[in-house]
């Protein structure tokens, strides 16, 4: 698979498998609702029938008012009773999904990055010195102006590209290991740089 190369007319060659797939947009979908389900929190906490504040008194008698019968108002089928099954904190929302599906949704992901013309390479990118206003104008003299995603390869990621980029909005600079399925769709364009590419077909190849 040949990647187009930013500003430049030469092509870079990529494995097929992992820059040439077809795209499955049912495996795509499942591998991003599991990664956000993954990072979801339990934020919610109801309260058992055990733990509404009550009085343990009967509300009425047993036989005899015609009514049906009732034990006390902690009862989930009375107002401001307690919830039968209540959401607590500790809720667990994850879902699992196979190493061999999520590379695959992984690299689906890339193909049609590739095939959208939303991902390019470059031969590497470095800060000079941990300043946003420069790093910005090395943006704009590349022609990334829009929602930018910039993946570095893990020995090109010094403290001087963190401090100059963290700072942008719209742009985001990650090593490969911390590439995401929602990342890689919510930026206009993904750029790669040489090195990051060799990473990325170790990982998902």
């Amino acid at each position: 698979m040949e990647l187009n190369v930013l500003n430049e007319q030469v092509k870079h060659e990529a494995a097929d498998a992992v820059f040439g797939r077809e795209y499955n947009e049912a495996l795509v979908h499942q591998i991003v609702v599991a990664y956000q389900a993954n990072a979801r929190l339990g934020t919610r906490a109801q309260l058992t029938r055990a733990e509404v504040h009550h009085s343990t008194k009967k509300p009425w008698r047993q036989k005899g008012t015609g009514r049906a019968r009732s034990g006390m108002t902690s009862s989930p089928v009375w107002r401001h009773g307690g919830r039968a099954f209540p959401n607590k904190p500790d809720e667990n929302f994850s879902q699992k999904v196979n190493k061999k599906m999520y590379r695959a949704g992984m690299a689906t992901i890339f193909s049609k990055l590739v095939a959208d013309e939303r991902l390019c390479v470059i031969e590497t990118i470095k800060a000079e010195l941990p300043k946003t206003k420069a790093f910005v104008a090395q943006l704009k003299t590349m022609g990334l102006v829009t929602k930018t995603m910039i993946v570095v390869g893990a020995e090109e990621l010094d403290d001087n590209l963190i401090l100059a980029s963290r700072n942008i909005k719209d742009v985001l600079v990650v090593p490969t290991r911390y590439i995401d399925p929602l990342c890689l769709l919510y930026f206009d364009k993904v750029v790669l740089t040489k090195a990051a590419v060799a990473e990325i077909e170790e990982m998902l190849a």
